[in-house]
């Protein structure tokens, strides 16, 4: 039993089918196959590793070897080379000592590639004649091509249209592309930024906008314009704003108009502090405070607030969940407003609600250097797991009147 295992292990580490037929993915892999249909043979014949029995084995496993050659003889599409070695104690045998691929057809077949890269070939023809620019970049990047092969038409399209449109001015939805819509382009608009990168002049970008999020600005179309959502406390306050007698007023502006609040000078008078949370309940429930507004945050956006110089003049009071993306949420409005204060997302709150933890799915893991002291040592302790595995508590899971207690002691001790 332990000889034929021996003698198993021993086969095992011969080259075979399998192995061989792995060297040829791994260059499928690498996307060297397509590549080398496009270009005079540089691959091809192409040798691949093999593993031969030595001497030890010819003379200790023979029988196992005779089976490999065997198994050897049988293979189609490689070329295998054989050498006579002259052995002690077997004699002189022909022995199978290299293997080589002759050309990418062969390769191909073995892979049993030949749709893909019928199809490969048919996109290369698509481009050379449509958009020749973009062929070195399918040279680069063939099986990342070859993904898009359903809709690789469809992009053209758009990349030559924008080409012809050096300043579009227009939102994407005005777009008037066969089989195109809004959709199709928000659904791709990565690997649009690559090639239309790839295909427009300097001038007919925007590099002051990177990222698919800021693709319209980019590509000189127009966007959305970002909102900014707030709920005013006080009915008297609201009126300075628009003519309606709720007393309770959810408002959403334009970055752009909201940033020019500055010029009511009633509300810029009236308004102390602004309250940020992250949690539309906790925005629609926050306990009204005089002189304050409370915003609806939008996570790591913090681009239209940006806007809004005359927020540095206020007071600003964050409330975010207590896990490692609250934290990295609470640092980068600092970078916006360095001077905002965080509510809640202490280890006080943290450990008043264990009841309620919850376990945060994919964790922040970078330096945060806005941090205060506490907020810095209760980040780091999340990280290390010192509670439990990704621990998180979300804003919403804290208690309301644990919220209401907290709001009052702050104003007590002139905290806010």
């Amino acid at each position: 039993m332990v000889k034929q295992c021996s003698l198993e292990c021993s086969k095992s580490q011969w080259s075979d089918k399998k192995a061989l037929l792995t060297q040829l993915q791994r260059l499928w892999d690498k996307g060297a196959l397509l590549q080398e249909s496009m270009q005079e043979s540089q691959l091809f014949p192409k040798r691949l590793t093999f593993k031969s029995p030595n001497s030890k084995a010819l003379s200790n496993e023979f029988e196992s070897v005779r089976q490999w050659i065997n198994d050897i003889q049988k293979l189609s599409g490689f070329r295998i080379i054989y050498k006579t070695v002259k052995h002690r104690v077997i004699g002189e045998n022909s022995l199978p000592y290299e293997a080589w691929i002759d050309d990418l057809d062969t390769a191909i077949q073995l892979l049993n590639r030949q749709k893909d890269r019928d199809t490969f070939s048919r996109l290369l023809a698509q481009t050379r004649q449509r958009a020749p620019h973009l062929i070195d970049w399918i040279e680069h990047y063939p099986l990342k091509t070859l993904s898009l092969a359903d809709v690789w038409n469809k992009l053209l399209d758009f990349v030559l249209w924008r080409q012809d449109h050096p300043a579009p001015g227009i939102f994407l939805r005005q777009v008037s592309l066969p089989g195109i819509d809004t959709k199709f382009i928000e659904n791709h608009r990565s690997i649009l930024m690559v090639l239309l990168d790839h295909s427009l002049s300097e001038g007919q970008i925007n590099n002051h906008f990177n990222g698919a999020r800021h693709f319209e600005q980019r590509f000189g179309f127009l966007k959305k314009p970002e909102g900014v959502r707030f709920r005013l406390f006080e009915s008297e306050l609201a009126k300075t704003l628009i003519t309606l007698q709720d007393s309770d007023m959810d408002i959403t502006l334009t970055a752009h108009d909201f940033s020019l609040l500055h010029h009511q000078q009633a509300f810029m008078d009236s308004i102390q502090r602004v309250f940020i949370t992250e949690n539309e309940i906790n925005f629609l429930t926050f306990p009204a405070q005089k002189n304050s507004l409370i915003i609806f945050g939008s996570g790591y956006g913090f681009d239209a607030l940006a806007c809004a110089q005359w927020l540095s003049q206020k007071e600003i009071i964050y409330w975010g969940d207590i896990d490692t993306h609250g934290f990295a949420i609470l640092d980068q409005l600092r970078s916006k407003f360095p001077h905002v204060k965080s509510l809640l997302m202490d280890e006080n709150t943290l450990m008043a609600h264990q009841t309620c933890w919850g376990v945060e799915s994919k964790p922040e893991r970078r330096e945060l250097p806005r941090l205060l002291v506490d907020e810095q040592k209760l980040y780091q302790a999340l990280l290390l797991n010192k509670y439990q595995q990704n621990l998180r508590l979300e804003q919403e899971r804290v208690n309301f009147e644990y919220l209401i207690n907290a709001l009052n002691q702050s104003f007590q001790r002139g905290l806010i």
